[in-house]
């Protein structure tokens, strides 16, 4: 690894590390040589004995800022000063703009203030320790084009992007040796895509394919690190992400891919 914070004896915390993308990560970093800290509400001793090891797992609800800096505060006292953080835990299920209050509480206190309390809580020390220093923010392709279904949970990955973002400039303003990435998975197969579909399609991604691709996309020192999967090419996602912004540009309907006026616009614009 070419990221200095990627070192033997550093420290990395992932949260939603139990399972899926988070888990994965553990272990490659734990691999690596770091000293690995997991954060979940479940499923903690299972990944634990996964990992192997001397692994710190913690029970941690990310919505709740408090148990977020208690957190911090454990892996400092526990293992050390963090090199490494992956603010990675999330949820689905919220709904649409007009339904499931709770629901879109429960999305947007994991998927964005969950991030918010690990960029808050870790990351001003590990700035001020003029040590390097990485972070890893987990958002989604669907923070980006906003396919129609789960709003609370677009508008939970677009609230990551612009964080993240916000946050990339900031340590670059304060020319720390701290550095901030956005983890923009394709397809994955993980635990919460298993909940609707009992086999991995042909088309997904594995959890470890997700890992191995942002490990590579940081040895370019890569921002964006927005993969493919097994049916969506690079390409293809650009050509999504174009036309999301041209909606804007062009002064066309909110989400003119799925309005039937524009269908046939779109496909033109995709065979291109």
């Amino acid at each position: 690894m070419t990221h200095p914070a990627i070192a033997p004896g550093n420290v990395a915390v992932v949260t939603g590390g139990a399972s899926g993308i988070g888990l994965a990560a553990a272990k490659r970093f734990a691999e690596l040589g770091l000293k690995i800290c997991i954060a979940d509400r479940a499923g903690l001793d299972e990944a634990k004995a996964a990992l192997g090891g001397d692994v710190l797992a913690v029970e941690a609800d990310v919505s709740d800022r408090a148990a977020v800096e208690a957190l911090a505060r454990r892996v400092t006292e526990t293992l050390g000063p963090v090199s490494v953080l992956m603010n990675n835990a999330g949820v689905g299920g919220g709904g649409d703009a007009l339904s499931n209050p709770e629901g879109w509480e429960r999305v947007l206190g994991v998927n964005l203030f969950g991030v918010l309390h690990g960029v808050q809580a870790f990351v001003p020390a590990m700035a001020e320790s003029g040590r390097p220093g990485l972070v890893i923010n987990t958002g989604s392709k669907q923070g980006i084009t906003q396919p129609p279904g789960d709003t609370a949970y677009n508008v939970s990955k677009s609230g990551v992007k612009a964080l993240t973002e916000g946050l990339a400039h900031t340590l670059r303003e304060k020319n720390a040796a701290v550095t901030a990435h956005l983890l923009i998975p394709g397809f994955t197969y993980t635990g919460m895509t298993a909940r609707r579909l009992p086999e991995k399609p042909p088309s997904a991604w594995t959890a470890e394919q997700v890992v191995d691709f942002m490990l590579e996309s940081l040895d370019r020192g890569d921002f964006y690190i927005l993969c493919p999967d097994n049916e969506t090419t690079r390409a293809h996602d650009e050509k999504r992400m174009a036309w999301s912004a041209g909606d804007i540009i062009e002064n066309r309907p909110a989400l003119s891919r799925w309005h039937a006026e524009w269908k046939d616009a779109f496909a033109a614009h995709m065979a291109e």
